[in-house]
């Protein structure tokens, strides 16, 4: 009889005493099951597989003050960090809506919202982009009291090769913040002339070695993550010095793939349109924060800010940017380039 029984599945293979990649992560990508594994990961000062760590929390809520009763947005809700920390603080007769593009963690975001006792009289769910913001507002009965954007790509997207947001694994190159619409970053590549293609690392990413990149992979049919890391490697191995070597690179190859997604998500020109329809899905005093990770965002933020400071559409901006403390970027060096900017609208 027990022969009919069905047996449950081998736990993944691995080599070594840890596993490494993102597939043998079987207890992190169970976090129900194995909550004081993923604990001891943090305590590492690295991030679970398949999670991501909301940054600036303190800061956040300091800053939107959600309140009992008001109506906000998180226009990127990712893992649902900073939305479950804002969530309590509505109770009672408040409401959060929550947006993001990603058709793939958004489904599993919601399922662990909801599993938490968020339902939809708290927490609303909608899959759609900035330019919906409008809409958005007129769903929500008239402008927020607050609006959250995280602009920073999600430690769960980053990890998982088969989105193609990293290096670090071999994977398609992709790097689709929704991969079911637009062109994946190998298509972009092969669309780029030697020239575009430099003046994008530089324009995106502040790379000094932009030329050299562009030298090496234009022409090339460029389809996976480790390919173009391996094509990036060989085009600069006489750069540096031995001691330098491992680090430089590293840096080389973050900034080439944050320029790429960049440039496939159009993620500066729909920024700018989320920075103009903003101040209308503001309430007067409605308040607005947004994370940016690297200069083309921030320099963008700061200078509409402070434009509509001057235009009286803004009563107070703040007048520097909030970083994360030593303690949150030792605890999570993936929050080192974020930066915080508020506004209090009129």
């Amino acid at each position: 009889m027990t022969d009919d029984l069905p047996r449950p599945p081998r736990r993944v293979r691995y080599q070594g005493t840890h596993p490494r990649a993102f597939q043998e992560k079987y207890k992190e990508l169970d976090p129900a099951a194995h909550a004081a594994e993923l604990e001891k990961v943090r305590e590492r000062g690295h991030t679970p597989a398949g999670t991501h760590r909301p940054i600036c929390v303190d800061e956040i809520l300091d800053v939107l003050a959600p309140g009992p009763g008001q109506r906000g947005l998180d226009a990127t809700l990712g893992y649902g960090g900073h939305a479950q920390m804002i969530l309590p603080r509505l109770d009672p007769g408040g409401r959060l809506y929550g947006i993001d593009v990603d058709p793939l963690e958004l489904p599993r975001t919601e399922a662990r919202l909801r599993a938490l006792g968020f339902q939809e009289d708290v927490l609303v769910v909608r899959r759609m982009n900035f330019a919906g913001l409008p809409r958005l507002v007129g769903e929500a009965g008239g402008p927020l009291d607050f609006i959250l954007a995280d602009l920073g790509v999600s430690s769960m997207q980053i990890d998982n090769p088969a989105r193609g947001f990293t290096y670090k694994a071999d994977g398609p190159l992709d790097l689709r913040l929704n991969p079911q619409r637009g062109r994946p970053a190998s298509a972009l590549l092969q669309a780029l002339s030697r020239e575009e293609l430099a003046d994008l690392l530089r324009d995106l990413a502040d790379e000094p070695e932009a030329e050299a990149i562009a030298e090496a992979l234009h022409g090339q049919a460029v389809t996976g993550t480790r390919q173009l890391a391996g094509l990036v490697r060989a085009a600069l191995r006489d750069r540096w010095s031995a001691d330098t070597w491992q680090e430089e690179l590293r840096h080389t190859l973050a900034r080439t793939f944050q320029a790429l997604r960049i440039a496939v998500n159009d993620e500066l020109g729909v920024l700018e349109q989320f920075l103009a329809l903003m101040p209308a899905a503001l309430k007067p005093g409605g308040r607005v924060a947004i994370l940016t990770f690297h200069s083309g965002e921030d320099r963008r933020v700061k200078k509409a800010f402070q434009a509509g400071l001057r235009d009286g559409i803004y009563r107070s901006v703040a007048p520097e940017p909030i970083r994360p403390t030593p303690a949150e970027r030792r605890a999570n060096p993936r929050s080192s380039s974020a930066k915080l900017r508020w506004a209090v609208r009129v």
